[in-house]
Formats: structure tokens, C-alpha cells, sequence
């Protein structure tokens, strides 16, 4: 039986994802001259439906909350934005470009630390990772409560609540796909939608909270309040029995001092792979996607202000992205299961980038319209659907790429770069919106433009990757070249 992360039911978001031993290149051409090992026979043993459920529902938790806050950050990109115009607070002066880099920065450093989470994960007790990712995370928000200045936030909530989202979401993803073997990507699909899920969630809530009780205590609250969710689930968190084994293997195997040493190494991609074509194209395709795909979500409450809505109103629309972004994850990582996940990742990718340009943009230059409205509702239903499919595909389309031997030190590294670009493009899109009129639409028309302009890049490079794909499998019949 394969390795669980090679089966093509996986679908999942982050990177690093291990469930086996992953063997070099040159191992792997003589491995049918080697005797069978516990990784080329490892099989998941029959486990109770009990737990899967307790894997699930843990796994969810923890995304729902770190990952949940996280895509709520529209409602504090609209409050300090709000606050910059007043005297004497944090923000006085700053731009939306300043600001948003708080949020831009902690969603970056959470896939750009995948690895180094991944690699303390086997080297130590999973639970315990996340139990410390889960402090950290809570901590993040409770010292940003007590920011003076501008810098404070980008280093308390930007920063250190990038390092904890990092560690307790890449345990849960990385968990939870090697205790399944059929539908996989369901169960990763429902896991996963807690990303959407916690954003509907969350933002109404701490638009609530901020109005009731002021910005500083809702950060303390929400610190709690996540504290006590992520350690009561991180307690679930531990390695699928067959999984457990092979990581002591590879633990025993090592000296603790190389172990120690080997916990600040970032696995590289073999240079044969990384000069391919196909490798070069799902880089760039990773990289203008990224640099696209948060803009949108941090900026969703302050241009629905510009449209003439309310404080309150604005955060539903982060909410409404999110219940999108939760019922695009289940159901079209359930159809890619059928159609390929190249396929769906190609179809996904096409349509965000047209739903930015077709309604974004016009809505940007309707002006305060009730058509303006209309446009913009739209948007925000189908790029929650389609853009948010991306980063579940796009894990799951490595592996038909590259292999399972090559996954874990692709996908590192390309979610890496993906983080790199994430704290170019947000920022970017933030310096865009015009200086002292980002309180009409008009103000958002370049960001729009550039949104628009990186995804059809991306969109590109998938046609690309998939042709790739098809080229690469001589000895395939027609229909199975496509159905990937």
C-alpha cells in the first residue's frame, strides 16, 4: 500500500506533510532490490469512527480558531484604519498600507515557518507543539491589548501571532490526513472549512465585542477564549499509530545532537526537480496567487465602508466570504476528487480571477451605487468560493507532480515562497489605494486592477503546469492524462 500522503484522495492546505519515510532519489530507484521496510509496508490499521471523530473535530477547532481569527482581520484593518484618522491612539497617521501589514505579516510567517513546525512535530510530541503554538497565539493578542504604538501591534498581533498560528495549524493538517485513508479529501475538506467557518464566526463577534467593549478587552477576550480551544484540542493531537512508529525509526536513528541541529534545517528541493519546467511553472503560479489572495479578505470591511455600509454591516461581509470560502473547501474538494485536481485547480484559479475583473473592478468605478453594491456582493460570494479552493488544491496537485519522495521538501518550499509573496503583494495593494481617498470606492480601482492582473498570472501558469502534466505521462491513455 502507498504511503497515505501519496494517495490520490488527499487533499490538503499547508505544507510539510509526512506520513512516511520520503527517500532520497538515488534510494529510490533500487528500492525493489531492497527488502521491504515498515515505510513500503506500512498500512493504517483499522481505528474506531470515535476516532476520526476526535481527530476531526480537534483538528476544526484549532483552525477554526487560530485560522478563523486570522481571516477576520478585516474587522481591525477597518477599526485601526478608522482610529488612524483620530489623535492620539496607536494608529494616528498611518496609511492602510502600515496597517496591514500586521495582518499581511502573520498570515505570511504561517506558511513560511511550515518546516521548521513540521520538524519539531516529529522530533517532539505533537500535542506539545501545538499546546505551545496555541500559548503563543494567545499571548499574541493579549500583549497587543497594551500597544502604544504601531510597531507593538506588527510585532505582538503580526508577528509572534504568526509563529503560534504556524505551530498549532501546521500540527493539526499534518495530524489529521494520515488517520484516513478513503475520502481523505472530504475529511481534509471539512477540516479545512474551518478557515471559513471560524472567519463567520469570528467577525461578527469581535465586531460586537469591539463596540460593547472597546478594542483592548476584545483582544484579551478573544486570547482567552482561543487558549482554551486550542489546548483542550491540541490534547488530540498525536501521529496515526503506523506514522508514530516510522518517526521513532527516524528519531532513534539520529544522534540527539543532529536531531537538535537538523530542527533549524529547511528540507531543499533536489536541483533535478527544481531546474523542471513543471517545477518552475507551479512556482510561479504559486507565487502570483499569493501575492493576490489576502488583499480582497483584509480589505473587505473598509471598501464595503466606502459603499455607504456600517461598521457592523462591513464585518458581514467578511463573514459572507468565509461561509463561501468553507462551502467552496468541502464541495469542490469533493468534486476535484472526480474531475482532477488539476483540473479543478486550473477551472478555480480562472474563475477568482474573472470574478475579480468582472465585478471588483466595475464596482470600483460604479461609484456609490446600489449596481456598486450589487457588483461587489458578487465578488465577494464567488472569490470566497473559487480563491479560497486554491490553497486546498494546490498541496494535493505536488503530489501528482512530483511524487511522493519529492513532496515534502516541494511543498515546503514552495509554501514558503508563497508566504514570501504574500508579504510583497498585500502591502503592495494597501500602498495602492490613493492617499487621502480611501473612503470613496475609486480608491480601490488600482488595487483591483492588480488583484485582477496577478490572478489571470496565476491562472496562466496553471495552463502551464497542466500541460506540463499532460506531456509528462507518455505511457497514459487520453482520458487519464486529463482526469488528474
Amino acid at each position: 500500500m502507498p504511503p497515505p500522503h501519496a494517495s490520490g484522495d488527499a487533499l490538503v492546505e499547508p505544507e510539510g506533510i509526512e506520513f512516511s519515510t520520503v527517500s532520497s532519489a538515488r534510494r529510490t530507484t533500487r528500492r525493489s532490490a531492497e527488502p521491504p521496510t515498515l515505510a513500503s509496508t506500512h498500512t493504517i490499521p483499522q481505528t474506531s469512527k470515535k476516532q476520526f471523530i476526535i481527530i476531526v473535530l480537534s483538528s476544526f477547532t484549532i483552525i477554526f480558531t487560530c485560522c478563523g481569527l486570522n481571516f477576520a482581520w478585516g474587522v481591525y484593518q477597518a477599526l485601526y484604519e478608522n482610529l488612524s484618522h483620530q489623535p492620539n491612539t496607536p494608529f494616528t497617521g498611518a496609511s492602510p498600507a502600515e496597517i496591514d501589514l500586521i495582518g499581511t505579516v502573520s498570515c505570511s510567517l504561517m506558511t513560511i515557518g511550515a518546516p521548521f513546525s513540521v520538524a519539531w512535530a516529529k522530533a517532539f510530541p505533537p500535542r506539545g507543539v501545538a499546546f505551545v503554538g496555541g500559548f503563543v497565539f494567545a499571548l499574541s493578542l493579549v500583549l497587543a491589548s497594551f500597544g502604544q504604538q504601531l510597531w507593538h501591534f506588527e510585532l505582538a498581533q503580526g508577528v509572534l501571532n504568526g509563529i503560534g498560528t504556524c505551530l498549532c495549524y501546521m500540527v493539526a493538517v499534518t495530524i489529521a490526513p494520515g488517520w484516513f485513508t478513503q475520502r481523505r479529501g472530504l475529511a481534509m475538506g471539512i477540516i479545512l472549512a474551518g478557515t471559513g467557518v471560524g472567519g463567520l464566526v469570528w467577525a461578527p463577534a469581535l465586531t460586537a465585542c469591539v463596540e460593547h467593549l472597546g478594542f483592548r478587552n476584545t483582544l484579551r477576550l478573544t486570547g482567552a477564549v482561543s487558549f482554551t480551544l486550542i489546548s483542550l484540542s491540541s490534547s488530540a493531537m498525536a501521529w496515526e499509530p503506523g506514522t508514530r512508529t516510522q518517526i521513532e525509526i527516524e528519531n532513534s536513528a539520529r544522534s540527539s545532537r543532529s536531531r537538535v541541529h537538523g530542527l533549524l534545517k529547511v528540507p531543499l528541493v533536489d536541483w533535478r526537480v527544481a531546474r523542471s519546467r513543471r517545477f518552475i511553472a507551479q512556482a510561479l503560479g504559486a507565487v502570483f496567487q499569493a501575492a493576490a489572495y489576502y488583499t480582497p479578505v483584509f480589505f473587505y470591511a473598509s471598501y464595503a465602508q466606502t459603499l455607504g455600509y456600517s461598521t457592523a454591516a462591513s464585518a458581514n461581509f467578511i463573514a459572507l466570504s468565509n461561509a463561501c470560502n468553507a462551502v467552496g473547501k468541502v464541495v469542490i474538494g469533493y468534486l476535484a476528487d472526480r474531475m482532477g485536481r488539476l483540473n479543478a485547480l486550473l477551472l478555480t484559479t480562472l474563475l477568482s480571477a474573472i470574478s475579480t475583473v468582472a465585478f471588483w473592478l466595475p464596482s470600483t468605478v460604479a461609484g456609490v451605487t446600489a449596481e456598486s453594491k450589487d457588483l461587489f456582493i458578487t465578488f465577494t460570494v464567488l472569490y470566497g468560493i473559487f480563491a479560497s479552493a486554491y490553497v486546498s488544491l494546490f498541496p494535493a496537485s505536488l503530489v501528482e507532480l512530483f511524487g511522493a519522495q519529492n513532496f515534502a521538501s516541494v511543498n515546503g518550499v514552495l509554501y514558503m515562497v508563497r508566504g514570501m509573496a504574500t508579504m510583497i503583494g498585500t502591502p503592495v495593494g494597501g500602498v495602492l489605494i490613493r492617499s487621502g481617498r480611501s473612503e470613496t470606492p475609486g480608491a480601490f480601482r488600482n488595487m483591483s486592477v492588480l488583484v485582477s492582473a496577478l490572478l489571470f498570472a496565476a491562472t496562466m501558469s496553471v495552463v502551464w503546469v497542466r500541460v506540463e502534466a499532460f506531456v509528462g505521462m507518455n505511457g497514459a491513455g487520453s482520458r487519464s492524462k486529463w482526469q488528474r
